[in-house]
């Protein structure tokens, strides 16, 4: 392929993402990621990942996208932005994570995704690929970081130098050949807020303990009870955590999404404290009918909720 076309396709990729909506766009050669190699093997010998026993398998395709999609070529990182200055009216009642605010994004993501893929076969041509939002064992963070979206911060999420961290992370891996962006520098510094302001610990430089995590804890965990080393350090988080991303300097870059499907349900924001810990079925059932909290089910969500009470 010439590099005039590889230009061309490339630049098509960019500005048809960008009018989808993802904020930015990224591409890296499809190769095998070797430094994240030995950090994902210690992590996992660690413990790290809890009881997310999931992450132990398939070690080799989560490190080599060409094992993913037959003669693979390039990874296509994208960004969908999922801030919101809207919060919870009542300060007392238990917190859910920005990005549940609204409609589950692995819907609205994958989407678009397929539109951008769609758009590639009518402009392109015959393009083999699949898309990607949390759905296989793909390192989205060190793809992104890869292809120039960010670095990865001390709180082990990407941080964009203009727009923070307040956005989701997909992929569209092609056996297309293109033009290949590179990694930026690291801003963190000296700082180290998140660190700090992380209640159970979870966070070390560059390095989460997946099994400390609240997000971890009150969804991926799925004992009938939260462990008690953790009463009294949720801060009130019922369903994720936006701790470590609240005090990061640099979201104070983020603006507010433009996407109407993460807009909340109109009750959502309004519940008290009291309403949620009477949630009722009906209730659950009507706020999050299409949301991302659906998977801690009830039961999860009333279990978290629970363990709040016993500070």
């Amino acid at each position: 392929m010439s590099s005039i076309t590889k230009s061309k396709n490339t630049t098509f990729i960019k500005s048809t993402a960008k009018s989808l909506g993802f904020m930015y766009c990224g591409i890296s050669k499809a190769d095998f990621l070797e430094d994240e190699a030995t950090k994902l093997e210690n992590w996992l010998k660690a413990g790290s990942h809890g009881k997310m026993t999931y992450m132990e398998n398939h070690f080799d395709k989560r490190l080599d996208p060409r094992l993913l999609v037959d003669n693979a070529k390039s990874v296509i990182s994208l960004l969908f932005n999922y801030y919101t200055p809207e919060e919870q009216g009542d300060s007392l009642a238990p917190k859910i994570s920005k990005y549940a605010y609204g409609e589950d994004y692995h819907f609205i993501v994958k989407d678009k995704l397929k539109s951008l893929m769609n758009e590639i076969y009518q402009e392109i041509g015959e393009v083999s690929g699949r898309v990607f939002v949390d759905s296989a064992p793909v390192l989205d963070k060190a793809w992104a970081k890869k292809s120039g979206l960010g670095w990865m911060g001390k709180n082990a999420n990407i941080i964009h130098p203009k727009e923070g961290s307040f956005f989701f992370i997909a992929e569209l891996i092609l056996d297309l050949d293109l033009e290949y962006d590179g990694p930026i520098k690291d801003y963190c510094g000296t700082c180290t807020k998140c660190i700090e302001a992380c209640p159970t610990g979870a966070i070390q430089p560059y390095k989460v303990d997946g099994s400390k995590c609240i997000s971890y804890l009150t969804i991926e965990l799925k004992d009938e009870i939260i462990p008690k080393e953790f009463f009294g350090k949720m801060e009130n988080w019922m369903f994720g955590c936006d701790i470590c991303q609240d005090v990061c300097p640099w979201n104070r870059f983020a603006k507010k999404h433009s996407e109407p499907r993460l807009d909340p349900h109109e009750k959502l924001l309004k519940m008290s404290k009291a309403d949620w810990e009477d949630l009722t079925e009906e209730v659950f059932n009507e706020i999050f009918r299409k949301s991302a909290v659906k998977r801690t089910k009830l039961s999860g969500l009333r279990r978290n909720i629970d363990f709040l009470k016993k500070k």
